[in-house]
């Protein structure tokens, strides 16, 4: 994946208030937008927060507030105000119209984001959509919408842009919508092509910057191709999938996710549904938790609300607490996070032993340990065993050839007839 490298950074002030930051603390939720701006490009110069009972319909923070943000600007020499709250269309211009600078708000800045990292079409596409759905409600704040109010003088091409505009967003995201069921459709095609094959596929959820991709390089086969890797948020955006092995031999598949991460906007979360839906098929889901972090609550919280809202089963849920590393305190983990849980470091070699321990373990299907025996004439079907099976002996005799394999409970009936007892 390409990293976009700009010489001419924007120099961004951050807005937050404690009222947008909930659950989380302001200080956290400001850092993380701090790491949302880098990601994106940009470096952080400045921070105006603001305590708030309530939201000001017109600038969404008081108008003291925009007065001290006007006067860092120039100072600042800041040429971009991002706003940790999501601003509606009225106040986004009310703003733009007193700081005359470009403003965006927090949602607005993780689609850029999006929009830089997708790069399957299909990512694309559910980027498209989301950002267009974010800016339809946001006509309204528009230069000219202020003449299609009704009444003498407010008639015309004001209303006509603003229809306009309005009519060709929802015939936009009409088209997308089409063009993601195709997409959904092939997907749901590949699926039950895996299933006919009987290969698990385990998924990655958890926060964005988790561990997850590291843990895929680690536990993918030699032969596959490495995912992105880096120290960021969002790093990863499109769904990566590598085959790997258990340690009885076992094909599996491992597939990575786009990480989450709080107050993700919900318009997104609605466009990659059709993705990240595709955990609920799944036959293990491991998720992956920052271990050293310490919003590892908060974390552990929206993920597990996002897995809720696509109805996934708990049970197949194993939690998986990455970076123990850097863990320099006993770590406090509440009791409700989950029966199966697993501390690892996936830096570490003996860390990927736990790993797939756990996953043969956790995985629905039970594993059984054979002796068989083929006759010479059934080659064929034991070369298709062999290219999908581990096998720990194989033994051409004159009366047949025997091999000692695992197979899952539900290849046990196609196999039956070989079955010996040594």
């Amino acid at each position: 994946m390409e990293i976009i490298q700009n010489n001419n950074r924007e120099r961004a002030i951050l807005v937050g208030t404690d009222l947008g930051a909930y659950p989380n603390s302001l200080e956290t939720s400001i850092h993380e937008l701090e790491e949302l701006v880098k990601a994106a490009g940009g470096d952080v110069v400045g921070t105006v927060t603001q305590r708030l009972e309530k939201y000001s319909p017109k600038f969404l923070i008081g108008a003291g507030k925009i007065k001290e943000i006007k006067a860092l600007l120039e100072p600042l020499e800041a040429n971009v105000v991002i706003f940790n709250d999501e601003l509606s269309g009225i106040q986004l211009r009310n703003i733009e119209d007193e700081l005359k600078v470009k403003i965006l708000d927090r949602t607005n800045l993780i689609l850029d984001i999006f929009a830089i990292r997708a790069s399957t079409y299909e990512a694309k596409l559910q980027v498209e959509l989301a950002q267009l759905e974010y800016q339809l409600p946001r006509l309204l704040g528009i230069d000219g919408w202020s003449r299609t109010g009704g009444g003498i003088g407010t008639r015309g091409p004001g209303e006509q842009i603003i229809e306009t505009d309005r009519r060709r967003i929802l015939r936009e995201i009409h088209a997308i919508k089409e063009k993601l069921k195709k997409a959904e459709r092939s997907r749901a095609t590949q699926r039950q092509h895996r299933t006919g094959n009987a290969i698990p596929v385990v998924s990655l959820v958890g926060y964005t910057n988790a561990g997850k991709s590291t843990l895929l390089n680690r536990l993918k086969s030699s032969d596959s191709k490495e995912v992105f890797v880096k120290n960021m948020l969002f790093a990863t955006l499109d769904p990566s999938s590598r085959k790997a092995k258990l340690k009885n031999g076992m094909d599996f598949i491992i597939s990575d996710t786009v990480g989450f991460v709080s107050k993700l906007p919900t318009k997104l979360v609605e466009a990659f549904k059709s993705t990240l839906e595709e955990i609920k098929y799944s036959d293990l889901i491991l998720h992956v938790i920052d271990a050293s972090s310490t919003d590892l609550e908060i974390q552990y919280q929206t993920t597990m609300s996002i897995l809720e809202d696509l109805h996934v089963d708990r049970s197949r849920i194993l939690t998986v607490f990455n970076k123990m590393d850097r863990v320099d305190e006993e770590l406090y983990i509440d009791p409700t996070h989950g029966d199966n849980r697993i501390y690892i470091s996936a830096k570490k070699d003996a860390s990927m032993d736990v790993v797939l321990e756990a996953i043969e373990t956790h995985l629905p299907e039970r594993f059984i340990d054979v002796h068989l025996k083929f006759g010479y004439a059934d080659q064929p079907l034991l070369s298709e065993l062999l290219s999908t099976h581990h096998h720990e002996t194989l033994d051409y005799k004159d009366d047949g050839i025997y091999v000692d394999v695992v197979l899952k409970e539900s290849e046990l009936a196609r196999y039956q007839r070989f079955v010996y007892v040594p």
